[in-house]
């Protein structure tokens, strides 16, 4: 009688050369179509940033804190296991590229590009759904205190001093960049979502700062200001800090560089530095 198979686990230098095989197929993708894929993306994390608004509406006066963020942080994983399963090209994922140019399998322009594409594509993904909420008139529901809750998160990021933005994006991307990475070792579906799960519950229940998730959570706010003059006036809250400025210098643009630097050096590098000589050349 046969002595049935036993799968075996993949190893983290299988890892490593998964995420190198991914680099060079997403540098030869064409610019048109990682675009619409970008859009997808932002659009997929933008979704996660609604669910988790809706769960922050209301909560707060009756869940402690951490039951709070940590119920927030399950539902916005919604937005990476879209993009993870669905298939789509996020920016702050896309940090272990670097494994690629590791091995010479790709070059800087060709991730520089990628990057580019990809970025502005989930800016136009996170817009859009911002858009949408608003013609759809979802900031009334709940008698206007899912308006309360868009605007008090928008002007909480908008808030933050670029170092403190910076710091807490490098956080953020280390645990983004970790579930991408769990994901190269996933042999099915439900591998991949648990792989996502908790990395991402964590960064949203710790109060980490990602760039694609503010392309949507500050604009919306932003946007809400602009339309609805008259609902922000009577919400009573000091918006203040809430301009496009602060969003852009202080935060986007601070958290992103963050959002770099953690997943560059802190999870695609490490685990070259760590497997590279296990890993075969080819």
């Amino acid at each position: 009688m046969s002595t049935p198979s036993v799968e075996l686990p993949v190893t983290p230098p299988q890892m490593l050369e998964r995420a190198v095989s991914v680099s060079e197929s997403k540098v030869s993708m064409p610019a048109g179509k990682t675009f619409l894929s970008a859009i997808l993306a932002g659009m997929f994390i933008a979704f996660g940033g609604v669910f988790s608004t809706v769960i922050a509406t209301g909560t707060g006066q009756t869940l402690p804190y951490g039951v709070m963020k940590l119920l927030q942080g399950v539902v916005f994983s919604l937005g990476l296991i879209l993009v993870v399963v669905g298939g789509a090209e996020l920016f702050t994922g896309k940090m272990l590229m670097v494994t690629g140019l590791s091995y010479h399998k790709v070059r800087w322009s060709g991730v520089l590009k990628n990057w580019g594409v990809v970025y502005i594509g989930n800016f136009v993904g996170s817009l859009l759904v911002a858009a949408l909420i608003l013609l759809g008139k979802c900031y009334q529901f709940a008698g206007g205190e899912y308006g309360l809750s868009m605007l008090k998160i928008a002007a909480t990021k908008a808030g933050y001093q670029p170092l403190q933005a910076f710091a807490l994006g490098i956080l953020c991307n280390i645990l983004v960049c970790l579930a991408v990475w769990l994901t190269y070792s996933a042999k099915n579906t439900t591998d991949k979502i648990m792989a996502v799960l908790f990395p991402i519950s964590a960064f949203i229940a710790a109060g980490f700062e990602h760039s694609v998730a503010n392309m949507y959570l500050v604009p919306v706010g932003l946007l809400l200001k602009i339309l609805h003059p008259v609902f922000v006036m009577n919400s009573g809250l000091e918006l203040s800090s809430l301009t496009w400025p602060a969003f852009l210098i202080n935060n986007l643009i601070s958290v992103t560089i963050g959002n770099m630097v953690g997943g560059i050096f802190f999870v695609g590098l490490a685990y070259v530095v760590i497997y590279k000589k296990n890993v075969i050349n080819s």
